[in-house]
């Protein structure tokens, strides 16, 4: 049986596959089409009831609330897909060296992560967001320096555990270089908790993402993401709480999806793993 029907057959898997394509499509849509324009205010169809021509309403400034939760999908995802390639990237060199060759390398580096590591990652993101300001790519750097810590130590865990096997010992005594036995031997057998890794990753980028914006920290209006349509709706919430509703809706919907899949994953892949699930 193949990987891909491996993960179907599980019914955490296929839950997940299933809600994760639902909103990768959404976001995909959304970044090109949307049934109006997200950003055009409307004054006189404030709060506007579900239509034909717009089947979720209007927000407060006349906005189609389809149209903007279509692009903030695409807003969100493609910031948690950046966000995401920083750490697993840097990460997984940082950790390789460090669990390969040790050292003096890795005694340093196990201090800084510590240091990190002892504050939230959502604290260490407040931090740099203040400091950089409310934009796209200063949530993406300080979402990627707080999620560097983890992915660096699962990598260099798994090194050292795989270092140790007796088929790395054989490509040393070979005569291969150590650099040779880290690619081609050792990085290959930590690609499954990294993938675990990431996979959970995505879920806990999203959601700080949407909490940056929720705080006013993430992506400035009027430019759309889940979290400032959140932000947006709250004090309209007693009168029109579907505002508030569709946005958290969304972001449960990719939270529950990115954690089915992400347990399915681990239990094909990692059935020993205990990596911390911890949020952000």
């Amino acid at each position: 049986m193949s990987f891909a029907k491996r993960i179907l057959g599980k019914a955490n898997g296929l839950a997940g596959t299933v809600l994760v394509s639902l909103v990768l499509a959404v976001a995909l849509l959304g970044s090109f089409y949307t049934p109006h324009d997200p950003l055009k205010s409307d004054l006189l169809n404030r709060f506007a009831q579900s239509s034909l021509s717009h089947p979720l309403g209007t927000d407060m400034f006349g906005r189609d609330i389809l149209s903007r939760l279509m692009r903030g999908a695409w807003v969100s995802v493609s910031i948690g897909f950046s966000t995401l390639l920083i750490p697993v990237v840097l990460g997984t060199l940082l950790g390789a060296a460090a669990g390969y060759f040790r050292g003096w390398f890795d005694r340093f580096l196990i201090v800084v992560l510590d240091a990190l590591m002892a504050f939230p990652g959502l604290l260490i993101a407040l931090g740099l967001m203040a400091i950089i300001g409310p934009n796209r790519y200063g949530v993406i750097l300080a979402l990627s320096v707080a999620y560097l810590p983890a992915v660096t130590r699962v990598v260099r865990g798994s090194v050292l555990s795989v270092s140790q096997s007796e088929f790395v010992e054989a490509s040393t005594t070979m005569g291969n270089s150590r650099f040779y036995t880290l690619l081609v031997h050792v990085l290959p057998n930590c690609i499954a908790p990294l993938i675990v890794l990431s996979t959970m990753m995505f879920g806990w980028v999203l959601l700080a993402e949407s909490a940056l914006s929720f705080l006013g920290l993430g992506v400035p209006p009027p430019e759309p993401s889940w979290g400032n349509i959140l932000a947006e709706a709250k004090a309209h919430l007693m009168r029109y709480p579907m505002l508030g509703l569709l946005p958290g809706l969304c972001i449960s919907v990719a939270l529950l999806g990115v954690n089915f899949l992400g347990d399915a994953l681990r239990d094909e892949l990692d059935p020993k793993s205990t990596t911390s699930k911890e949020v952000i």
